[in-house]
């Protein structure tokens, strides 16, 4: 287990070598847990045998259905599913079943000791995910991938996986697979630059400031995207998260998708241009479609001349 990171904005992450987890093989067992709103059943169905279909073995939380308002059950059921997946030894993969809100509520429910001793495995989701993928670095030092999930759209429609989400979420996540760079649409500052990737969905790293997960920006490239937020929201939560220092000393941003955001880049360009990086817009990452998968915390560069960012997790740095 690698090094534990020390929370907090000023924390130095710097020094610490993640944990890669093993890639998967056919055959292989996969949990679905819903850690934040409740899941749509069909759609849950039709994701379950999609993955069914790349091979895999796959099991479902047992409140994975569970429903209390907004939420996908109480807060101890969707931490005790979440926590038994990821502690079962036969397990090689935690998928969260879709986003919404509640996982900020479940970190401080988790027995962290008993998920660290369970071992590296892959976690994957998205969206409101980006509380887990945050504490997963902090607490257990480990690379999580950040993809589209198998109870939303792109994995779940009824005419079936969108196929370039499918097939990138597939290279990713699979041993032997290498995905594709991912391109965006816009250079807002030219340059080069590579890092360990962090970040995620704006308003859940915003949610964090203040919080032993707070986003460390320093020699990172960081990762932003957001869904359903007007321009003066966007506005309003990176500054918060540059008055907080959460990016300072980054090394390059790379910006997602912005769905049903109206024009965010004018904002994003005013308040990123200053910090003195390369940055890129447009890319297929976060909400919408296609939806592209990165694995966080691993080293990428970012190539501003082919708008594009590389990943370079490769089997042979994994865990086996």
């Amino acid at each position: 287990m690698s090094e534990r990171f020390r929370g907090g904005a000023d924390g130095d992450a710097s020094v610490t070598v993640p944990s890669l987890p093993r890639r998967l093989r056919p055959g292989d067992t996969v949990a679905l847990v819903a850690p934040a709103g409740p899941v749509d059943p069909v759609r849950l169905e039709r994701g379950t045998e999609v993955l069914s279909g790349l091979g895999l073995r796959v099991v479902h939380g047992a409140s994975i259905l569970a429903r209390e308002g907004y939420l996908a059950g109480p807060d101890a059921a969707r931490a005790a599913d979440l926590q038994d997946a990821w502690c079962d030894p036969g397990v090689a993969a935690v998928i969260c079943a879709r986003g919404g809100y509640g996982t900020t509520r479940l970190l401080g429910l988790l027995d962290w000791d008993a998920m660290a001793a369970a071992g590296p495995k892959i976690l994957l989701g998205s969206s409101d995910i980006t509380a887990l993928h945050r504490a997963f670095a902090d607490r257990l030092g480990l690379a999580t991938l950040f993809g589209p999930m198998p109870a939303c759209a792109t994995i779940s429609d009824p005419e079936g996986p969108e196929p370039v989400t499918f097939a990138h979420l597939r290279d990713a996540l699979f041993e032997g697979g290498t995905a594709a760079p991912v391109t965006g649409d816009r250079v807002i500052v030219p340059g080069r630059a590579e890092g360990r990737l962090t970040g995620g969905n704006l308003a859940l790293l915003a949610a964090l400031c203040g919080t032993p997960y707070a986003l460390r920006g320093r020699d990172r490239i960081v990762l932003l995207e957001d869904v359903t937020e007007e321009p003066y929201r966007i506005d309003r939560m990176v500054t918060q998260l540059l008055q907080a220092g959460c990016l300072d000393g980054a090394a390059g941003i790379v910006l997602g998708s912005w769905v049903d955001c109206g024009d965010p880049l004018p904002v994003l360009t005013e308040l990123l241009v200053p910090l003195g990086v390369p940055v890129v817009a447009g890319l297929p990452v976060g909400h919408g479609t296609p939806q592209m998968a990165m694995w966080l915390e691993t080293n990428v560069a970012i190539v501003t001349k082919s708008c594009s960012v590389a990943d370079t997790f490769r089997d042979s740095d994994a865990a086996t």
